[in-house]
């Protein structure tokens, strides 16, 4: 008889609850008790970095007038930052699918490419369900998932450490490799505005729409994750909800969508040291 280990018990519920979680999601904006409920157990002390992965990033850089450019500078883009810090960790886990993709059966992009965990409370997660990795293995699955046209959502997410029975928090780094059609975070319009808080944008990327090139098709509205695209006088308005995941740029058909990314790596890796453990 096999060895039952925690994590059969919470992907077996979170593969049967998971077309639940909008609904689940809104009861947090209905109920003050049961966001603080949902807060304590599932989001206390997090914080989130949406990633967008590098295709059709572009890079601003301010040049002072009458400076030389360094025409062999390497362009920073934002999976840098995750590799940077993957580079750093002494723990590295892979898991070996998607919960997110398996439980809603997706077809669309690949199941095997399974979130990236780092710190020593990796070593309480089941090998049954992932695999012990060197920082370049990592690195070649950031490289997969880029490739594949998936998000990353990184940071101290305590849902992790709950549904994996791990911890402590400050020791667990996730990096979600997130595709626009079954991620989880899909629900973050509907939690409360303290849980969505907790998600942030990566700082340094800005998203808007070149009216010259747009032809209204309306695919940017339809796809984006966090419902920060309208159309206003029959112009795309990108709002503050945009957390700058790449999906409206990588879909757009006319490449009307642009993404730009001016790079502030030192300060993320810095705000993600700062909660985050993965070095001792």
């Amino acid at each position: 008889m096999k060895r039952i280990v925690f994590e059969d018990i919470s992907t077996f519920i979170v593969k049967y609850i998971f077309h639940l979680r909008f609904k689940v999601a809104l009861l947090s904006r209905k109920s003050r008790i049961f966001n603080k409920i949902l807060t304590k157990l599932l989001f206390e002390d997090d914080k989130t970095y949406f990633i967008p992965n590098n295709n059709n990033i572009t890079h601003l850089e301010t040049i002072e007038v009458n400076k030389t450019i360094d025409k062999t500078k390497n362009i920073v883009f934002p999976s840098d930052i995750i590799k940077e810090i993957i580079r750093n960790a002494n723990y590295i886990v892979i898991m070996n699918s998607c919960l997110c993709r398996t439980s809603a059966n997706c077809n669309d992009y690949p199941q095997n490419l399974g979130c990236i965990f780092l710190g020593r409370a990796t070593k309480k997660i089941s090998r049954k369900y992932c695999r012990e990795v060197t920082p370049d293995e990592a690195i070649n699955h950031i490289d997969k998932c880029n490739n594949a046209g998936l998000i990353h959502i990184m940071g101290r997410n305590k849902l992790d450490v709950r549904w994996m029975n791990v911890g402590p928090s400050d020791e667990l780094l996730t990096i979600c490799n997130c595709c626009p059609c079954c991620c989880l975070w899909r629900v973050l319009p509907n939690f409360s505005d303290s849980i969505q808080g907790n998600f942030h944008k990566l700082p340094g990327i800005s998203v808007y729409c070149d009216d010259n090139q747009c032809i209204l098709c309306k695919k940017c509205v339809d796809i984006c994750f966090v419902e920060a695209i309208t159309i206003d006088d029959n112009k795309i308005k990108v709002n503050s909800n945009c957390m700058g995941c790449n999906q409206c740029v990588s879909n757009c058909p006319v490449n009307a969508m642009k993404i730009n990314y001016d790079d502030n790596m030192n300060y993320t890796i810095d705000d993600i040291n700062n909660i985050v453990n993965i070095e001792k």
